[in-house]
């Protein structure tokens, strides 16, 4: 998935850095970072789903960035956090396989 446009609302904003420490520049790196992408869930709105893009950025933290696919490839990021085991080998296990 190539994606276009990152729109930024600000209480996701607030949120990325008040409650997970993550800044707009850290997202927008997993993002801009040729991420693992898997959709998670469905959007409020048809074609507009739910979607988590998983990167190791270059400070060497392991992100995961959850966005909504708006229409014309834009990204609405809603959350993002440091993953958990789990998700950190799920995302080693997929970069692995694509190359």
């Amino acid at each position: 998935m190539i994606l276009y446009e990152i729109i930024w609302k600000q209480k996701f904003v607030d949120k990325l850095l008040m409650k997970h420490g993550v800044s707009i520049e850290e997202a927008e790196e997993v993002l801009a970072n040729k991420p693992v992408i898997r959709k998670v869930g469905r959007g409020h709105i048809k074609g507009e789903n739910v979607y988590a893009a998983y990167s190791q950025i270059h400070n060497g933290r392991y992100l995961i960035v959850f966005f909504i696919n708006k229409k014309g490839n834009r990204a609405l990021p809603i959350s993002a956090r440091d993953m958990d085991s789990a998700e950190r080998s799920y995302y080693e296990r997929q970069r692995a396989s694509s190359t």
